[in-house]
């Protein structure tokens, strides 16, 4: 062996040293690992050829060998760290010849490229990648953190440090809205770090807080991190479950967990939430306390007011801005958990349901069964065995057949018989008008209140009108017909709400992406669709938005682009309450009329989006946006690529095995992970979140995701330890993105002590999540 290392073990250096140093030498990333790839493999296959490289493999013809297969242990769990005393022979790391592996490896990545870049499952969750980076350079291009930066710094200003705790707000914002962490740290580092050198704060803190809150931009949804790490979640997650099935007897992962084997980027968003929440809030504490701590070097700062509007008394605002909030939207939870307000469809599936089955399958083999009990418990498993005894008590388990004509006009009768009085839909609309009614009353409580009367009228009409005359058994056509002057009155009072909101500057300028961000997020985390087409509405959101403040700004009305929203509103309400299809026999003219509004709307909605493109590109906004989003899309998936072919090199001498075998050589799966949690970190020091998340994780991902952690928690810790990869000196990416943007009088340790303190809160945030990680389960659970 050369030097007294194992072949293996030697490859994986070379390959690693190979790697650092195209990384290290300047080289465009996308294409250093490829190379790094192709010389690493080039080296071990040459001293493999001068058998410099021997690879110490247990002797599987010996007796020791023999005897632990004998005794029940299974040939996959025997490796050369849990039994270091087996006997060994020596191999090259190559068996079959570098020119074979070679072979190999030209196919696999051949057949790697088509499965995950250019026709596999995941490549439709790729393309998010590429929405939510145009609606990020967007909206960066658009001035919002301009915007945002001043206004939050006006609110939060007064406060002992709070301009830094401003930082953290905008910072949170943007990373709900953007989710690019280079773009927030130079927008803010551009804007605010010099207004808080000139408040006299101090460079450690300014600096720490900007670096640090860019980077929430990696966990706070959407995260162009958790959907590339989701892509890789799902199959590891996947494939682990089945392998740890098998081995413990089982025929699939679903019988063995009981549950299906899937994780989703959309659940990954919905763990995601809590966590980046929960990141801010520890960034603002730690700069409010610094503040009190430090009154000199975080001063209160007292910008000059501009939020306009009436002078509003504390009592005023915590009625209308939070207590009749609050109480609007507890109310209509409250009404749902009674049945007030609920589901109205009268949607009957034409065939009957399946039988519930156990909830664990019972008919396994006996060392499946010992497996099962152990990992569910004696109790679950006797409680399956009861339920399948009963099951088979009755006849078995009935099958879905078809329902007749008779049964279905039965149960539908079933259904509107304990249909809700409310419809979600019309409470929905009630419950945004309400706010909307509100909070025009709390901006100008001075004002003439009859028209934010009438528009509560019209909302306690359409309530009523629901109740009393609104059927499940009503027409769309009746129930529009029925719901119009109540909504139109309701329409005129937020009409007149809206325009005292727009006279306040904090609402004016933190609705409109607030509005996005629901829209986006809201549809994913709710379950309503998967990040593509969630991203696609963010990017088109945010185009019409950028193009509705440069007409602003020009002067010129935005009249198209406020009525294509309103399109693609009425168009999806349209949807939503008339069957469409007009491709089938017996549509009537009110299916016809609805499909012609809706197509209509349609083409509106896309004429607005087209015109808000020519808006943007006469004014140069969109053609540079549209050039950074293909170089950063085509970074992505060029790395994407160049990390597969770096990952075959390590499969095609054993050493992705050999890492596997170590790490599963540790009974203790905690300490397992807590490995692999401090070699990413220490990893994230000199590599990018992209090299991890596609050389490191598919190598590590079998042995952490087969365990009995959930795939979301994992996920997650991955993405908040990730984090530091931007955040940590002497390589951190924020740090580069700051200083090059930061004055001369901000030194690089200023930006190293700055940033130093966030860095040790990243890691309170880690062990938060691993002594406690119902904060990271407790949304998709609740959702799901």
């Amino acid at each position: 062996m050369l030097f007294g290392l194992d072949g293996v073990e030697l490859g994986l250096i070379i390959v690693f040293v190979c790697l650092f140093s195209a990384i290290l030498s300047g080289f465009p990333v996308a294409f250093a690992i490829g190379g790094a790839g192709v010389i690493s493999f080039a080296i071990i296959a040459a001293l493999d050829s001068a058998g410099l490289l021997i690879h110490q493999a247990i002797d599987t013809t010996s007796e020791a060998y023999r005897a632990l297969v004998a005794d029940g242990i299974r040939s996959e769990t025997i490796s050369i760290f849990r039994y270091p005393d087996l006997p060994r022979v020596g191999e090259s790391v190559f068996p079959l010849g570098w020119e074979t592996a070679l072979d190999r490896n030209v196919s696999f990545i051949t057949n790697r490229i088509n499965e995950r870049v250019l026709a596999g499952p995941s490549i439709e969750t790729l393309l998010a990648v590429l929405m939510f980076v145009l609606m990020g350079i967007v909206l960066e291009r658009s001035r919002i953190a301009n915007d945002l930066l001043t206004t939050m710094a006006r609110v939060f200003g007064p406060l002992p440090g709070g301009l830094a705790v401003s930082i953290v707000v905008v910072g949170a914002f943007l990373a709900a809205s953007t989710g690019i962490v280079g773009a927030t740290v130079v927008t803010m580092g551009l804007l605010a770090l010099p207004t808080m050198l000139r408040a006299n704060y101090s460079p450690e803190l300014a600096t720490g807080v900007i670096a640090a809150s860019g980077t929430l931009g990696q966990i706070i949804p959407p995260s162009i991190v958790i959907v590339l790490l989701g892509t890789l979640a799902g199959d590891l997650y996947s494939a682990s479950q089945e392998t740890r099935a098998q081995l413990a007897g089982c025929s699939d992962a679903l019988t063995y967990l009981g549950e299906p084997a899937v994780v989703s980027v959309g659940t990954l968003f919905q763990a995601a939430l809590l966590p980046g929440i929960l990141l801010a809030g520890l960034y603002a504490a730690y700069a409010f306390g610094f503040a009190l701590f430090n009154p000199s070097k975080a001063p209160p700062v007292a910008l000059e007011d501009g939020a306009g509007g009436e002078v509003v008394t504390r009592g005023e605002a915590l009625t209308w801005y939070l207590f009749v909030p609050v109480a609007i939207i507890a109310g209509v939870l409250l009404a749902g958990q009674v049945n007030i307000v609920g589901n109205q469809s009268l949607a009957v599936d034409s065939f009957s349901e399946a039988g519930d089955t156990a909830s664990l399958r019972t008919n396994v083999s006996a060392e499946c069964q010992a497996s099962m009990i152990e990992l569910h418990g004696q109790s679950a498993w006797d409680a399956a065995v009861a339920e399948q005894a009963e099951i088979e008590a009755q006849g078995g388990v009935e099958s879905a057949e078809r329902l007749s004509p008779e049964e279905i006009a039965e149960a539908r009768a079933r259904k509107a018989a304990t249909a809700a009085p409310i419809g979600t839909g019309i409470a929905t609309f009630a419950v945004l008008f309400a706010l909307a009614l509100a909070i025009g009353r709390g901006v100008a409580p001075m004002a003439e209140p009859l028209p934010l009367i009438g528009g509560a009228i019209g909302v306690l009409a359409l309530l009523a009108v629901d109740i009393l005359f609104i059927t499940p058994f009503t027409s769309p056509a009746a129930t529009v017909l029925w719901m119009a002057l109540p909504s139109a009155l309701a329409l005129w009072g937020v009409r007149h709400a809206a325009a005292r909101m727009g006279r306040n500057e904090l609402i004016r300028v933190v609705f409109p992406p607030l509005v996005l961000i629901i829209a986006v997020l809201g549809s994913i985390l709710g379950g309503i669709t998967n990040p593509t087409p969630a991203a696609a509405l963010g990017a088109a959101g945010a185009i019409m938005l950028a193009a509705y403040r440069k007409l602003r700004e020009e002067g010129r009305s935005p009249w198209i682009v406020t009525w294509s929203t309103f399109a693609l509103i009425a168009m999806l309400l349209i949807g939503i309450n008339f069957d469409l299809r007009v491709n089938i026999s017996g549509v009537g003219a009110v299916t016809w009329i609805a499909f012609l509004a809706a197509y209509g709307a349609f083409l509106f909605a896309l004429f607005g989006l087209v015109y808000c493109c020519w808006v943007l590109l006469r004014a140069r906004v969109l053609t540079p946006a549209v050039r950074e989003t293909a170089k950063v899309t085509s970074m992505v998936f060029t790395i994407l690529v160049a990390s597969q072919l770096l990952n075959l090199v390590v499969i095609s001498f054993g050493g992705e095995h050999y890492i596997q075998q170590f790490l599963q050589s540790f009974d203790n799966e905690f300490k397992v992970f807590l490995i692999v949690m401090l070699v990413l970190f220490v990893l994230g020091f000199v590599l990018d979140f992209l090299e991890i998340i596609y050389i490191v994780v598919p190598i590590v991902g079998p042995v952490i995701y087969g365990g009995s952690f959930d795939p979301s928690w994992v996920t997650i810790m991955i993405a908040v330890n990730l984090q530091t990869s931007f955040l940590t000196p002497p390589f951190g990416f924020a740090l580069f993105y700051l200083r090059g943007v930061a004055p001369a009088s901000v030194t690089t340790g200023h930006i190293y002590r700055g940033v130093a303190p966030f860095v040790v809160i990243q890691v309170v945030g880690l062990a938060i999540l691993w002594f406690f990680p119902g904060i990271v389960t407790i949304v998709p659970d609740l959702l799901n």
